[in-house]
């Protein structure tokens, strides 16, 4: 992965968010974490809300918040499909809640860096 300096820092972004295995799901703190901004987390939630069209894609729905919860939901169109998105992957969730996510967490800090 690139140093920040030698690319946007949105694009350190999506070189992680890109790196979630299907099936897995991180938070915005845990993407923040492993570049380095530990209080980044809403900057990884803004740069989320900006990769519509990005090529390639960035799996945004991967992204949760340090509960679990689709809290970026309202970014989708429509807002059910970060939830569909994630049913597809055997990925459930209840009440906007990904189950069994401390188990399907993946932390970009080990795996990446580790």
């Amino acid at each position: 992965m690139a140093k920040a300096t030698e690319q946007s820092i949105y694009d350190v972004i999506y070189d992680v968010a890109r790196a979630i295995p299907k099936g897995r799901v991180t938070s915005y703190g845990a993407i923040a974490a492993a570049i380095g901004v530990k209080s980044g987390a809403r900057m990884v939630g803004y740069a989320m809300n900006a990769c519509k069209n990005m090529k390639p894609a960035v799996p945004a729905h991967r992204v949760v918040n340090r509960n679990g919860l689709l809290t970026g939901k309202h970014h989708f169109t429509p807002p059910e499909k970060m939830e569909q998105l994630l049913r597809k992957e055997g990925i459930r969730v209840v009440d906007d809640k990904v189950v069994d996510f401390d188990t399907l967490f993946w932390d970009p800090v080990k795996e990446l860096l580790g």
